[in-house]
């Protein structure tokens, strides 16, 4: 019989399916097997390997759904080694019916904030670079036409060049920058020269930036929205094709008040809330390790609980951040102690996790 028999001969597939079949999606609910995440399995002797197909590559539970999957397939007798290997399918989820999709991105996340001043665009900049850390297929469309930062933090220069596709459409290729596809009308227009329009040139400007652009395959397409709640804001949050939308603040009242106008905004056009991010949340003095809450405390956390969203993650102020921004050099790329790479990375995770929970919802 050998070493590898379970009484009457080798051990199978439908073994370690059914070994599989125990251990829970921890987010989703329902076991690996019957949310058909597991993939590939091969046998060879007492050597079992297969792939777990995860709904996001920056899944948070990856390590948690190894374990758990190595020890199930341990307890098949004559079972030596176990080999897990990862590959994610990210999937969509619908939009309002009347909006039409961007031609292979799978979601479109909205970064907003209620006001200006409070590091959205830091935020959104960083969570892009982080999504693509884990293994996604990220782009980012900076929409604040009447301040685009996006060049500046990406250190990206250059115009998009553009093609006709197989309809006769122009359209325009991304500029690429830290594996990001990108576009800014910082790309179109002198730096220096204050761009003056009227909302619906800008809106007719973005709706091309969505759909006249070769974004495809995205898994994620961050949009960096215009501050507060205006016309154009507005405008965007109705006719964007969004998965949700991920709200930035700081600590301080004055700025959660705005918070909840925006969440207002989104929820009065159907866009879901994906969750809070709390920026400049606190400031470690590098000389001394003191904390300092400049701005307050427990402002997001408060939002969080009376709004019944997630809090994704509390980012603190540090130099590094600032610098990295300033440098084209987003700090999730840095190693240095005060650019908290490791948060944001955490950030991106949860707000993936986040997503896939709402599209399975």
């Amino acid at each position: 019989m050998g070493l590898f028999s379970r009484g009457n001969g080798p051990i199978t597939e439908q073994q370690v399916l059914a070994a599989l079949s125990k251990v829970q999606e921890p987010e989703l609910g329902g076991d690996l097997v019957s949310r058909k995440m597991i993939k590939d399995v091969k046998v060879h002797g007492g050597a079992i390997a297969f792939t777990v197909e995860l709904t996001t590559p920056a899944c948070p539970l990856k390590d948690q759904i190894r374990d758990e999957a190595t020890a199930a397939v341990r307890e098949i007798p004559g079972v030596t080694d176990v080999t897990v290997e990862f590959t994610a399918n990210v999937r969509p989820r619908g939009g309002i019916p009347e909006q039409a999709p961007i031609p292979g991105v799978a979601n479109v996340i909205a970064v907003a904030a209620g006001k200006g001043g409070v590091g959205k665009s830091t935020v959104a900049a960083n969570l892009a670079v982080a999504l693509k850390q884990e293994g996604a297929r990220v782009g980012l469309l900076d929409a604040d036409v009447f301040g685009p930062s996006m060049p500046l933090m990406f250190g990206a220069k250059g115009q998009p060049s553009a093609y006709q596709d197989e309809k006769g459409q122009a359209m325009m290729v991304p500029l690429e920058a830290h594996g990001i596809k990108l576009i800014s009308i910082g790309f179109l227009v002198d730096e220096s020269q204050p761009v003056i329009w009227r909302g619906p040139m800008v809106t007719q400007l973005l709706r091309q930036f969505l759909y006249n652009v070769d974004w495809a395959p995205l898994d994620y397409l961050v949009i960096d929205m215009p501050p507060g709640t205006g016309d154009v804001a507005l405008t965007l949050a109705q006719s964007l094709p969004l998965t949700g939308s991920l709200i930035v603040t700081t600590p301080q009242q004055v700025a959660t008040i705005d918070v909840v106008k925006a969440m207002e905004m989104f929820k009065k056009v159907n866009v879901p809330l994906i969750g809070i991010v709390e920026n400049m949340a606190y400031f470690i003095a590098p000389d001394t390790g003191n904390r300092y809450d400049i701005f307050g405390s427990g402002g997001a956390e408060r939002l969080s609980r009376q709004l019944e969203i997630p809090l994704l993650g509390q980012i603190p102020l540090g130099m590094s951040v600032r610098e990295g921004g300033d440098e084209g050099q987003p700090a999730v790329i840095s190693d240095a102690p005060d650019a908290y790479a490791n948060v944001f990375r955490a950030v991106a995770r949860n707000l993936a996790a986040r997503i896939s929970v709402m599209s399975h919802s």
